[in-house]
Formats: structure tokens, sequence, C-alpha cells
């Protein structure tokens, strides 16, 4: 039997977003350095894949998934993923057409190596909260 398997690269550009990072009280963890969101809806297990316009790496926890109808998906990884807010590329394989949070990501190295699988979490659908310009 054969099987379609399709390879997606997703890349995102390094933006300075270190005023729209928050705050942590000591000892609590890392800080994301996603921008805050406000949640539009329901967390969802899938996204479609053709649908995905593009992605944003925030950290080693945090995708933003860009679609093409404008909606945006905030991913939050259960577990951190070495090295994925570093290199801010990351690769899968699916056979359904649909990414999921049962699915599992790899770390894509500049040198074209292949790194750390990481699973993924929920989609949230979000919108971004833009700064207050003064």
């Amino acid at each position: 039997m054969l099987r379609s398997s399709r390879i997606v690269i997703a890349a995102a550009a390094a933006v300075p977003l270190a005023a729209c990072a928050p705050q942590a009280e000591p000892g609590s963890g890392p800080v994301s350095k996603a921008p805050a969101i406000v949640a539009t809806g329901p967390a969802v297990n899938c996204v479609q894949t053709n649908r995905i316009r593009d992605t944003e790496v925030f950290d080693d926890n945090t995708i933003d998934f860009h679609m093409i109808d404008g909606t945006t998906y905030r991913n939050t990884l259960p577990n951190r993923c070495p090295s994925l807010g570093f290199e801010e590329r990351f690769g899968y394989r699916t056979t359904t057409g649909r990414l999921c949070s049962v699915d599992i990501i790899h770390v894509l190295y500049s040198d074209g190596s292949q790194g750390a699988g990481c699973g993924l979490g929920e989609f949230l659908p979000v919108k971004i909260n833009q700064p207050d310009a003064d």
C-alpha cells in the first residue's frame, strides 16, 4: 500500500518582541516571547495543512499558525521543544492533510539536519493584542 506524505517547512522571520513579553515571577519557569492574545473561540484538535499560510515560532513552546482565511491559531506545546525558538523552523509529515495535537513536529537546523521531535498542543483561535500607539 502506497502512502503519500507531505513535508512542510515552516520558518518565521526574527521579530523583536521583547517589549511584548510578559514578566515572570521568580522561579516560575521560562517566559514566552509570544505577544499577548485573546481567544476568539474554543481550541480545536486539528487544522487543515492546505489552509496554513505561514507560521511564526516565538520560543521553544509557542507557535502561531496563520491561516489563509485570516484566522490565527496559537499552539502552545505541552513540553519544551529544544532549539525550536532558536531555529524558528520545523517540519512535519502527515498523510491525512491535517496537522493535529497528536502529531509530532521536528526542529529543522540551518545545516539541513533534523532535531528534536516534539508533540503539538491544541490549536486555539486567537486575536493578537496590538500595543496601543500613542
